[in-house]
């Protein structure tokens, strides 16, 4: 099947925050911001500063190694020589995420990159002097439990969010299955940004009057169970971003796929592996974008408690092109097939 490529623009007001926070498009102001930079870089260069960067990543797969490799990328792109990187990887394990983040504490880092939910909250309670940047975070104020959300923590910790806009991701799984009954909704218990997409989700499934249920799992022992249990009982089923699930795609696709149960992915990764369709965001972006604040903060003394977390400026409807072909699923023009 050959398909037309089509970006889907985000939402108004996170298009906006995106824009506030990564500056204005006039030129005048672009090429000053541009030109300012360069002089910081050549200084950060000249004083010979190297800056020592701890990355703690929840675990290895599609999407968080993509965010934290445009991280380091942003930060070559603008230090060269002059960063160095620290990354260890907590093997999906809240307490190794923590022991990993007393330990850039301990070695006094210049900043920490959080990857992922668990590691931001480990850092947090780590550190309230060493700026913090979090990315492939969904929900900073549930992860935080900030009840006063503004878009700026107010503490030593800012980043990217990885979120797609909910009601899109709902509105494509109407567009694919128009006549579903049931939708099933896996997810793991124990990832904060999971619950908090499961229940945008559930929203707008109540808008439309669709019907549901949750298949929550507590780690990847129970995934073969519980996903056999959402295949037996609904026609369709919905993974948001998640961690713990993103790295057990291949067990999930062994029991939809002669279930003969389609899947939609919050993010490409997930769909790459057990999903039909997903709202793309570009990881790797996302990870620049972050190695680009990064940059501000250490080369160009940026307030860290003042800076808006980013959100990614555009998404992309994507297919995975064999699963379709599995399920006899013919996808609309604008879907572009994952490569």
């Amino acid at each position: 099947m050959k398909k037309k490529l089509l970006s889907v623009v985000l939402t108004a007001v996170m298009a906006a925050t995106v824009l506030t926070g990564c500056g204005s498009t006039d030129n005048g102001t672009a090429s000053t911001t541009a030109g300012s930079a360069a002089q910081t870089e050549a200084a950060a260069s000249t004083d010979g500063k190297v800056y020592n960067i701890g990355i703690c990543q929840l675990v290895e797969h599609e999407a968080l190694d993509a965010a934290t490799q445009g991280f380091q990328d942003a930060l070559k792109d603008k230090l060269g020589d002059n960063v160095k990187f620290d990354l260890q990887n907590a093997q999906g394990e809240q307490t190794t995420a923590a022991t990993i983040c007393n330990g850039f504490v301990s070695d006094g880092v210049d900043l920490i990159l959080a990857n992922a939910t668990s590691p931001l909250q480990s850092a947090a309670a780590a550190t309230t002097s060493i700026p913090i940047l979090g990315t492939s975070v969904t929900d900073y104020a549930t992860a935080l439990e900030i009840s006063d959300w503004s878009g700026a923590t107010g503490r030593n910790i800012s980043g990217t969010s990885d979120l797609a806009p909910i009601e899109e991701q709902e509105a494509m799984l109407k567009e694919l299955f128009p006549d579903v009954k049931q939708v099933g909704l896996l997810y793991c218990s124990a990832e904060a940004n999971s619950l908090y997409q499961i229940q945008l989700f559930e929203a707008a499934l109540d808008k439309d009057g669709i019907a549901y249920k949750e298949y929550a799992i507590a780690d990847t022992n129970e995934v073969q169970s519980v996903t056999t249990a959402a295949a037996g009982e609904c026609d369709v089923l919905y993974i948001p971003t998640d961690n713990t699930l993103a790295s057990v795609t291949e067990t999930v696709y062994n029991v939809v796929a002669p279930a003969k149960v389609p899947v939609i992915a919050g993010e490409e990764g997930i769909c790459n592996g057990c999903g039909v369709a997903t709202l793309s965001i570009s990881y790797y972006d996302l990870g620049y974008a972050t190695g680009e604040m990064a940059y501000e903060i250490l080369a160009e003394g940026a307030d860290i408690t003042t800076m808006d977390v980013r959100y990614a400026p555009n998404v992309t409807k994507k297919y995975n092109a064999k699963i379709c072909e599995e399920l006899g699923i013919t996808v609309p023009d604008d879907y572009v097939a994952i490569q």
